[in-house]
């Protein structure tokens, strides 16, 4: 089984690639962040990220999300950010990283729960505001090379998908994606 990973700067265009691939069959796990930034500002909480529950809930939810998708393996599986995301929006947030996200970080890790290349969204030139996602094209900029930083710093590889056309950006993936899950299938 192949858990690739999709991560970069908000606003890059990863959750678009992903929409394309589940439009292709792909199975996929959503971003959990967008979806707790969505649900604590329905529960009344204008700035999510300023909650001391924040990085914890988001974990909460990836975790759940991963085991959920591991009861039943397809052949690939594309996630929309991680983990480890998270860990590097605890960096970006200057917070320190709580237990609960060491915990799961150790246990992706010693799991080998994901390829060890992992698809990194370059920025497209612009951010897109939305109720979640309220960072300037500087702040994107910055965020992305803490991204970047700490996937390298656990041992990831990083494939760069380039701004282009989505279609483009797709088949990129989902070729790579497949030889990679082929080279993976062969070694076993």
């Amino acid at each position: 089984m192949s858990n690739s990973i999709l991560t970069g700067a908000p606003g890059a265009g990863k959750t678009s690639i992903i929409r394309a691939l589940e439009a292709c069959g792909h199975a996929v796990v959503e971003e959990a962040a967008t979806d707790v930034i969505a649900l604590m500002q329905a529960e009344g909480e204008a700035e999510p990220w300023t909650a001391p529950d924040f990085i914890d809930r988001i974990v909460a939810l990836q975790r759940e999300r991963r085991l959920v998708a591991a009861a039943r393996p397809p052949p690939m599986r594309f996630h929309d950010r991680s983990v480890i995301c998270t860990q590097a929006l605890c960096t970006y947030l200057e917070r320190s990283t709580p237990d609960a996200l060491a915990r799961e970080i150790d246990a992706v890790m010693g799991e080998a729960a994901f390829q060890p290349i992992v698809f990194f969204v370059r920025n497209i030139g612009f951010v897109t505001p939305t109720a979640a996602r309220r960072i300037s094209y500087e702040d994107s900029l910055a965020f992305e090379a803490v991204h970047e930083a700490t996937y390298r710093a656990l041992g990831f590889e990083l494939v760069e998908v380039a701004s282009a056309p989505l279609a483009n950006r797709v088949a990129f993936v989902a070729a790579f994606a497949q030889d990679q899950a082929a080279a993976s299938a062969s070694r076993r």
